[in-house]
């Protein structure tokens, strides 16, 4: 029960003090509303969670990584600075992946939703 505890406390962390987190946690709840409203079924929720979840674990590893480092050798170091980016391209990475999958999940359905029968 403690390593859950610990889990959470850093999922709070995350979000609390990481903007693209919380960008990232939005356009989550939002696939997950358009989900409901699109009635997708149960392969594309499978898409929708996984990436998301991909997308802010990404996030939450690039945090871990730039706090480690920061902590580690405050003051600027290429090696360090190189590292910080190759995790951010990490984060970057998963987020063009999920949105990608996510319209060509959800284009069709607005524009079945939207068009004439």
């Amino acid at each position: 029960m403690r390593s859950f505890y610990y889990a959470f406390r850093g999922l709070l962390i995350l979000i609390r003090s990481q903007k693209n987190a919380r960008i990232h946690l939005f356009f989550f709840l939002l696939a997950i509303c358009c989900g409901f409203l699109f009635k997708i079924n149960a392969i594309e929720w499978s898409i929708i969670l996984l990436c998301s979840g991909l997308v802010i674990a990404a996030e939450a590893v690039n945090t871990s990584i730039e706090r480690l480092a920061d902590s580690v050798h405050p003051e600027h170091h290429a090696g360090i600075g190189e590292s910080k980016d190759i995790a951010a391209s990490a984060v970057l990475i998963t987020a063009i992946a999920a949105l990608i999958l996510g319209l060509i999940i959800f284009i069709p359905k607005i524009f079945s939703w939207t068009s004439p029968n």
